[in-house]
């Protein structure tokens, strides 16, 4: 096999394992705990089923259709922006397939519900999930890459 094809069916592999993770988790708080006060496993988190049709921290309650518009806008940039990045910087990579594999994960859920499931839940911070979880660690890594490429180009 090619590298090129190697590669390509690596990133596919992982981008639809983030998507599988996050589908699995979310079919299985769907199923076990709602509707229902939550299941608490430690003093600090708890597994609770949040119907989300915002952003977190409460922001755009009720504007699904905008973060369905807004969600294929960066993913249509982010999918842009990645033509000129280094396929073999590890940390551009990782943070691409996180971001784009929650992105796809949450898109899912606003299509097909209506509203984002979310269930993770420390009780001092938004309820979130898997997908959140991969949108947020893939920023940094996104934005260290970044940080990284642009003290290598030249002038800088």
């Amino acid at each position: 096999m090619k590298p090129f094809h190697r590669a390509l069916l690596t990133r596919s592999a992982v981008l639809l394992g983030i998507l599988a993770a996050d589908r699995l988790t979310k079919l299985w708080a769907v199923e076990r705990l709602a509707p229902g006060p939550g299941l608490a496993l430690l003093p600090f988190f708890h597994l609770t089923y949040v119907e989300n049709t915002g952003a977190a921290f409460g922001i755009g309650r009720s504007r699904n259709g905008f973060f369905v518009v807004l969600t294929l806008a960066l993913l249509g940039l982010l999918f842009w922006l990645r033509r000129s990045w280094p396929r073999e910087d590890r940390w551009l990579e990782t943070g691409f397939l996180l971001v784009a594999g929650g992105a796809l994960g949450n898109l899912y859920d606003r299509l097909a519900y209506g509203f984002v499931v979310d269930f993770l839940d420390f009780r001092v911070w938004p309820v979130f999930n898997v997908a959140d979880s991969c949108v947020t660690v893939g920023a940094c890594c996104l934005a260290w890459g970044l940080s990284r490429l642009e003290k290598k180009q030249p002038g800088r």
